[in-house]
């Protein structure tokens, strides 16, 4: 079992510690609720049982068993197919961004990157940076780490979002040493 996979299953073992309830009963709840939206359900999870948002993720992929990389690969595409639908149209001028950044990302060791519908989420043990664009003119670099402060251009966000920090890159000169220490950091603390 690889590292991730195990990481997987302490979370889900973690879960059900936190909730009381087996992935069986969990399962049927969600099932029971009529939702079939993942925000509906994982909200739903995060009011009732008090679960973070990473948490009730994990719980809506099990009991829907899907995530964003199972619907990847059901579909055939490869990485690149799904970047290219992400950066289609009249986000395509931003691919560049992204590539500069996974060059420089793919130097720091081994991590495994997630297809998501809108973004790509990179991990180790955990997630340690979401990359995707936020508009037709801007990347966002979701950064996960609790040891960093917020600048004006590290951007704090809400507590119970995916990532603690975010960074709006809009050229691929903006890949700098900066955000590229920031994201190195994340990494390290991920693994």
């Amino acid at each position: 079992m690889s590292t991730l996979d195990q990481a997987r299953e302490t979370q889900l073992k973690n879960i059900q510690v936190k909730t009381g309830k087996s992935l069986a009963e969990l399962t049927a709840l969600i099932q029971s609720s009529g939702l079939t939206k993942h925000g509906e359900i994982r909200d739903l999870l995060i009011r009732e049982f008090g679960l973070g948002y990473g948490d009730a993720t994990m719980l809506v992929h099990f009991a829907l068993q899907s995530d964003g990389q199972s619907a990847a690969q059901a579909t055939g595409a490869s990485l690149d197919d799904v970047l290219d639908e992400i950066y289609a149209g009249a986000k395509a001028d931003l691919r560049p961004i992204h590539d500069r950044l996974m060059a420089v990302i793919n130097q720091f060791g081994d991590f495994e990157v997630v297809p998501k519908k809108g973004y790509v989420s990179l991990r180790r043990k955990r997630q340690f940076a979401m990359i995707g664009p936020a508009t037709k003119t801007r990347v966002e670099v979701g950064i996960n780490s609790k040891t960093m402060e917020a600048t004006d251009r590290l951007i704090a966000i809400p507590p119970g979002g995916m990532c603690q920090f975010k960074v709006n890159v809009t050229d691929a000169s903006q890949v700098d040493t900066e955000l590229i220490a920031w994201i190195k950091q994340a990494f390290d603390g991920a693994g």
